[in-house]
């Protein structure tokens, strides 16, 4: 019986840095939760690694303990990257087809494909992902998988997410720096789109938002392919923020003001005249009204909802999502969210957690990192990692074409 494979999903995030191990033995559909830590983040803003030291320090402490409780060695991780600075960008690459006989080859492809790689950046930024959205062969386009058509000419249409140099360096030496490698590194929105979402959305046109503390990562998914990608330097803890502000108080009290009573729904005017009193330190109240704070967090999740729609404009998506729109992230847990973000977005609407993790409870706030486990498993199991795997190395694409694997 061959030994089963560790897989362990870092999500480093602006509130917590979450890890989860798991053991999965080849061929096996089920796996088992080995550890699942978290601990608050440290020299994170917006997202991004802005004290490279003292997030190493928290992922090392994570790691260990992940280690002590599960007595296994982990060696790499499969880790999510953040922040505003995350774009897309489509492009394209044309290509003669090498072979005599005019059979398109793996080689081909990975030339076109490089072609496409091959746009002008500034210096500080580069391409994290490329996601091929169509092949054209001769001037006939829609072509998925194009290794073994005849042609002359290949091109390819594709998506590149970019990312600044620095901030992915940062993220890159925070992790290597614990001891462990790098097995992937995955934008927020895409790990969360892995957990959350399903083939027929991904087909019929879906967009995730995951809306994390600092950050709302945004993927749109159309006929089984990442169109458009985009991240927002806003996230719940701006709602918390604002209420520090206009109820006067400290941070610890408005975000137990946003947990206890913070609501998108309609209010009624009854409702509205209504005070509520938190208790403060000491013999101390605070008092405030329904209104005011309904007013508070509406403002907030509407700007992220309006900065949503404008990125779906840029794409001519607008009300125009089959499978409407999908919310995650711990950001989503705030009461009659769904109900505004349909009635802002004019599309459906569903929360989403991630599926077939038993022993977990129902929570968009593990999206990522259940995404990010996800992942790791299709890349061992495509890769014939996995000890006792019969599959052997696949061919270097396959880890381009996993954006066309349902």
């Amino acid at each position: 019986m061959s030994k089963p494979r560790i897989i362990t999903g870092l999500d480093i995030g602006s509130g917590y840095i979450k890890l989860l191990s798991v053991s999965k033995k080849s061929g096996e559909e089920n796996f088992e939760i080995l550890s699942q830590l978290q601990e608050p983040s440290l020299g994170i803003r917006k997202g991004v690694i802005i004290n490279v030291p003292k997030v190493t320090e928290s992922i090392s402490s994570l790691i260990k303990k992940a280690e002590q409780d599960s007595g296994i060695k982990i060696n790499n991780v499969y880790a999510n990257i953040n922040g505003g600075h995350i774009y897309s960008t489509y492009s394209k690459g044309l290509v003669s087809v090498s072979r005599a006989d005019r059979k398109i080859s793996e080689e081909d492809v990975e030339r076109v494909l490089q072609a496409a790689r091959a746009i002008s950046l500034s210096s500080n930024k580069e391409i994290i992902h490329t996601f091929p959205k169509e092949f054209i062969v001769d001037g006939e386009g829609g072509v998925r998988e194009a290794v073994g058509m005849e042609g002359v000419r290949l091109e390819a249409e594709t998506l590149l997410l970019c990312g600044f140099s620095p901030y992915i360096k940062n993220s890159s030496q925070a992790i290597l720096g614990s001891g462990v490698q790098i097995g992937e590194l995955t934008p927020d929105p895409l790990a969360s789109a892995r957990a959350v979402l399903t083939p027929k959305e991904k087909e019929l046109g879906v967009c995730i938002l995951d809306i994390g503390a600092a950050t709302t990562g945004m993927g749109v998914f159309e006929e089984g392919s990442l169109i458009h990608a985009a991240v927002f330097p806003v996230g719940s803890s701006h709602i918390t923020n604002d209420i520090a502000i206009c109820l006067k108080t400290d941070i610890n009290t408005a975000e137990k003001i946003k947990l206890e009573f913070a609501t998108c729904k309609d209010i009624s005017k009854k409702e509205k005249k209504t005070e509520k009193k938190i208790k403060l330190e000491g013999e101390e109240t605070l008092s405030f009204s329904v209104d005011l704070l309904s007013d508070i967090v509406e403002a907030r999740v509407s700007e992220i909802l309006d900065l949503t729609n404008k990125e779906l404009k840029k794409i001519s998506r607008q009300e125009m999502l089959p499978a409407g729109i999908v919310l995650t992230g711990g950001g989503v847990k705030l009461p009659g969210i769904k109900d505004l973000t349909k009635k802002r977005l004019k599309l459906p609407c569903r929360i989403g957690t991630a599926e077939g993790f038993s022993g977990f409870h129902a929570d968009p706030s593990l999206s990522t990192l259940c995404g990010l486990i996800l992942e790791g498993i299709d890349l061992e199991e495509e890769q014939g990692s996995f000890p006792g795997s019969n599959k052997g190395i696949r061919n270097r694409l396959k880890n381009i074409f996993r954006i066309f694997i349902p």
